[in-house]
């Protein structure tokens, strides 16, 4: 988990969010391009988009891929239970009380700004909503990984 902590990083000051190095944009905003892009590019039986929601009153909305006891994101592949610990473990140290649950998202919410408001509490910029089209940096950043063959590793 990054948190952005300058007053120069806005959410709203696209140019310099699209200026974050690779790992801080996918970990700050585009994390649910990411999901989308690997999901397309391995199409993986059972695989699926995960929205980690926070309880109401807190921040730290995060978009990963499930698939089987694996899962991927910013940082790579890893296994679920260790993902979701060391997840619930980050957010808790930053923000007292902090709890969530998590969505299961179907592929096309990913990637629709106007399907992702109809999940209460979450609102997805599209690829293209960015300061340039997010999804072809997406797919440059999966470039640095290998295809999934599951191997749990930890943080």
């Amino acid at each position: 988990m990054y948190r952005l902590r300058t007053k120069n990083c806005r959410k709203r000051d696209l140019e310099k969010r699209w200026a974050l190095p690779e790992r801080v944009f996918f970990a700050c905003g585009a994390c649910h391009v990411l999901a989308y892009a690997f999901l397309t590019r391995y199409p993986l039986d059972g695989a699926r988009a995960v929205w980690i929601k926070p309880i109401a009153g807190h921040v730290g909305n995060h978009v990963f891929v499930e698939f089987g006891h694996g899962v991927f994101d910013y940082h790579g592949y890893s296994g679920r239970d260790v993902y979701l610990a060391h997840y619930w473990k980050r957010a808790r140290q930053a923000f007292a009380g902090w709890d969530a649950t998590l969505v299961d998202l179907p592929r096309d919410v990913l990637v629709s700004e106007a399907k992702s408001r109809t999940y209460d509490g979450l609102w997805l910029r599209q690829p293209d909503q960015f300061y340039q089209n997010a999804l072809p940096r997406a797919e440059k950043y999966l470039d640095r990984f290998p295809p999934p063959q599951f191997k749990a590793s930890t943080f």
